[in-house]
């Protein structure tokens, strides 16, 4: 049997200036194993956040030993991908106290470090490292981003619930206990950040106009590369470049959009937008947008990051705490149909609001499950946790927080089921980094245990 070829971790196809990263194709393996056998494809961990918790009776399943078959009405977007999933219920948050007076700044910042602020610094960020930045620590020198982190909305939320920094209400990533992961929100600098160009050494990437494909710079790379792989993975290379060029292409439409937007509250007309002596336009996603198609485009994003090795760990804040609203299903902002008082019309529109967020999920989970790795698919070697950090946002309580895991972690997750457990948002957590092999010197903030029942084996 011919030994397989083994790519370099970093190997990317180049031309003038311009660098794209490749999927793991069948043909070769993964550099570094020391056995003449190509390592196994890597473990990847993302999160994404919605805020405000659910309506539990329509999150959870009615008899969790009928998860596959009767899931709940939320999940419905995610059916095809079910034996997939898993589902912890009985995961318990941080008690907030003495900070009762300020659940929505500590519902994102104590999602993934499962510890409260510092009660004697309360006015700058004093908290904790967070999961994804441990993972990033560990993993991320393998890669050439360490950690992607992304949000839909600016993080400059701004409301002051016991004295506690801003920050807190709109990040959930911290390189350190004292200072926090800023998120990016423009689709076009994250497909920078991710496949662009630089023209010098150091220099920012930088991409070229809208209408010349960042792909045709690499094309004449990607013609060679194919020439020597078998017809599997000549497939796998076009589909490939296929997605990036369709991301851009859907992200050059966004863009499009916003800037005849601009124009037209701007009040130039159509004959004038071409003019040299035009001030600089700041691209922004309008309210009238659809947000699907921007978390779409975002998640889109994710997924490229994660099949070609361009990072491992990688965070997505849907929404923030305060001020997001749903033009798609005809609502207003979200936060205040969270208090529904048990409305039956309040709750439902709540309801209608958790199956869109996790649609957009489902869209990215189902995208990985369909890309072949080794000998499975992107998604069996990926965690994706879906979830927020309130139970319930009428009562604000904490004691049974939504999560939903999508992937097989290389093999270390049993999935397909719905469990009840009794452990907290750090034993949760630690089990998730264990899954990935990332060694802990200490438990994720309130952690006591990893959760067993989750594991294969």
């Amino acid at each position: 049997m011919t030994r397989k070829a083994v790519l370099d971790r970093r190997a990317c196809l180049k031309g003038i200036g311009a660098t794209l990263a490749l999927p793991l194709f069948s043909s070769v393996g993964w550099a570094g194993d020391t056995k003449g056998k190509p390592a196994k494809p890597p473990v990847r961990l993302a999160f994404m956040y919605m805020p405000h918790g659910v309506i539990m009776d329509q999150f959870w399943p009615t008899n969790p030993d009928n998860f596959l078959t009767q899931p709940p009405p939320a999940l419905d977007s995610l059916r095809p991908v079910l034996n997939q999933c898993l589902m912890v219920k009985g995961i318990s948050g941080v008690a907030i106290k003495p900070f009762n007076g300020a659940p929505h700044a500590l519902e994102l910042s104590t999602w993934l470090t499962a510890t409260l602020p510092n009660a004697d610094h309360r006015n700058k960020i004093d908290i904790a490292i967070s999961a994804d930045q441990i993972a990033a620590n560990y993993v991320g020198g393998l890669t050439s981003l360490p950690s992607l982190e992304l949000a839909t909305m600016p993080q400059t939320h701004k409301e002051n619930q016991e004295g506690l920094n801003e920050g807190y209400y709109s990040h959930c990533s911290f390189r350190s206990p004292t200072q926090s992961v800023p998120a990016e929100i423009n689709p076009r600098n994250v497909l920078n950040r991710l496949f662009g160009k630089a023209d010098k050494p150091g220099a920012a990437p930088r991409h070229d106009p809208l209408d010349r494909s960042m792909l045709d710079l690499v094309i004449g790379g990607a013609r060679d590369l194919r020439k020597k792989l078998p017809q599997d993975d000549q497939h796998k290379l076009d589909e490939y470049l296929d997605s990036v060029r369709a991301v851009e292409r859907r992200i050059a439409a966004i863009e499009k959009r916003q800037q005849d937007a601009a124009f037209e509250k701007a009040g130039v007309g159509p004959s004038k937008r071409n003019a040299t002596d035009s001030a600089p336009i700041e691209i922004k996603i309008p309210s009238g947008d659809k947000r699907s198609e921007y978390m779409q485009v975002m998640c889109d994003l994710n997924v490229l990051a994660f099949q070609t090795d361009t990072t491992r760990v990688s965070t997505y804040i849907g929404s923030t705490p305060n001020g997001v609203t749903y033009p798609e299903l005809g609502l207003g902002e979200h936060h205040s149909f969270t208090h529904h008082g048990n409305k039956p019309e309040t709750k439902a529109k709540v309801a209608a609001i958790t199956a869109f967020n996790i649609s957009q999920f489902a869209y990215m989970v189902n995208k990985m499950a369909k890309l072949k790795e080794g000998n499975g698919t992107l998604l069996d070697n990926c965690m994706m946790m879906w979830g927020s950090g309130l139970e319930d946002g009428d009562q604000h309580t904490r004691e049974n927080l939504p999560f939903i895991i999508a992937g097989g972690g290389g093999g270390s997750l049993k999935t397909g089921r719905c469990i009840l457990s009794k452990g907290n948002q750090g034993d949760l957590l630690t089990t998730l980094l264990a899954c990935m092999g990332v060694p802990l010197d200490r438990p994720i903030g309130i952690a006591t245990k990893q959760i067993k029942e989750m594991m294969n084996g």
